[in-house]
């Protein structure tokens, strides 16, 4: 989950909302943590290395709808290593005088995406060394920047805040509520876990367990990050660096030394995230073939699946700035977490034990930003909306044109899964031989 996200939205976020950045990190906390209670819920009931698409499945049954917002999450998973990787260029620069950024930025990505492919067909125990150790290594650095941060430069001027809030009741919660789509991309990598159902002890339990305690995890270094580089810098300096953000505010406090420390705590966290979203959207998309919601994987080369989810992040890191790529993922996030919401307070709400009023407020708070983060970024930047919009329409197209190639005369999908390739842990299960169009 510490990956790009904190590296390279704080600034982003800060040009929408001025001095409040620190607040829009708490905020989207708030959001995150009523989206998690879904994903706690259908992990407990159904673990399974198919995570998000199980779970779609088991809510709308196989077909068009599970696929489609399947397929969303996983182009957004993909989005997120691209930029993961562009992050990862932007603060490798900052340790050299390079002027070419344009290229650069884009070459060192597609390297680091090109060393994750080759740490993943490595084998798990390699992908366990390598993510066990950096894990270590980022949170323990990351939280001793921020708090040695505060404590030299002290806690930021709360009167900023006060003229801040001010401003937003006057007008501006347009844009705090926009700037919290980006917020929530941040948190987004918890989904992630849902795919760890087959690979852990007593899945029923600690997928959930995994996911809450994440979400509290990341929420406190954000947070402690956040006030730090506001007390370090001022609200004109972030935005100036806002790709590399805590880099700048780590060179006031600790000097050279400082930059040096943030740009390498940011390559580690970097690698990390890129590994375990390579690892984990590699495996959601085998899984979909699996299910027959996409084609059968070509066999020619080995992990097919594997390769397909390099290929398209090496693109998308090529074609797309950071900027853009944030804005696309998160409303393909949105979208699809709009639907798991859905699904369980509509289908399975009984099955999974869950208050049905904790879903709807998901669900409100995630119409409200995605509304507001499309209608802005409509007004500054309307190339992330037709992206997107042509991007969904031809998932949705595809994966219909696809369900009509296993469909009967009859109107059945056949969508079997032999014994040993249904993961799913819970004894509560759909009909998955055949599904009404």
């Amino acid at each position: 989950m510490i990956g790009a996200g904190i590296f390279v939205l704080m600034g982003q976020i800060a040009e929408l909302v001025g001095a409040l950045f620190p607040l829009a990190f708490i905020a989207g906390a708030i959001v995150v943590s009523f989206s998690a209670y879904s994903y706690v819920k259908f992990s407990n009931t159904y673990p399974s290395s198919g995570g998000i698409a199980m779970f779609l499945r088991k809510a709308y049954g196989p077909g068009t709808m599970a696929g489609t917002f399947s397929l969303l999450m996983y182009v957004s998973m993909v989005i997120a290593e691209s930029l993961v990787a562009r992050t990862f260029g932007a603060y490798s620069l900052r340790l050299f005088d390079v002027e070419n950024t344009a290229f650069l930025v884009p070459a060192l990505g597609v390297a680091l995406i090109i060393i994750a492919y080759l740490i993943n067909i490595s084998g798990n125990k390699t992908i366990e060394r390598a993510a066990n150790f950096t894990a270590i290594v980022k949170i323990a650095g990351i939280a001793a920047l921020a708090l040695a941060g505060l404590a030299f430069a002290g806690f930021p001027d709360i009167g900023n805040w006060g003229r801040a809030v001010s401003d937003v009741a006057s007008g501006g919660s347009f844009n705090f509520i926009a700037a919290l789509a980006l917020a929530i991309l941040a948190f987004k990598g918890f989904t992630t876990i849902t795919n760890q159902g087959n690979d852990i002890k007593n899945p029923h339990k600690n997928l959930g367990r995994s996911i809450i305690w994440s979400i509290v995890i990341c929420t406190l270094i954000y947070t402690l990050l956040a006030l730090s580089v506001s007390a370090s810098l001022s609200v004109e300096e972030i935005i100036t660096a806002k790709n590399y953000a805590l880099a700048a505010a780590a060179r006031p406090v600790f000097g050279d030394w400082g930059l040096i420390l943030t740009v390498l705590l940011a390559i580690i966290a970097t690698v990390s995230g890129l590994i375990a979203s390579v690892f984990s959207a590699s495996r959601m998309l085998a899984m979909l073939s699996t299910m027959k919601q996409l084609p059968r994987l070509y066999k020619g080369v080995s992990n097919p699946a594997l390769v397909f989810t390099v290929l398209l992040a090496i693109i998308l890191t090529i074609l797309f700035d950071l900027t853009r790529i944030a804005s696309i993922g998160a409303i393909f996030y949105l979208l699809m977490d709009i639907a798991i919401h859905w699904g369980l307070f509509r289908y399975l709400r009984t099955e999974t034990k869950t208050n049905p009023v904790i879903p709807l407020i998901a669900i409100m708070l995630d119409v409200i930003i995605l509304s507001a983060f499309i209608l802005m970024k409509f007004q500054n930047d309307p190339l992330v909306i037709y992206v997107s919009l042509a991007g969904f329409v031809a998932i949705l197209i595809a994966q219909r044109l696809f369900m009509i190639t296993h469909t009967d005369t009859e109107g059945k999908m056949h969508m079997e899964m032999s014994a040993d390739m249904n993961m799913d842990h819970g004894s509560n299960n759909h009909d998955d031989m055949s599904m009404k169009k």
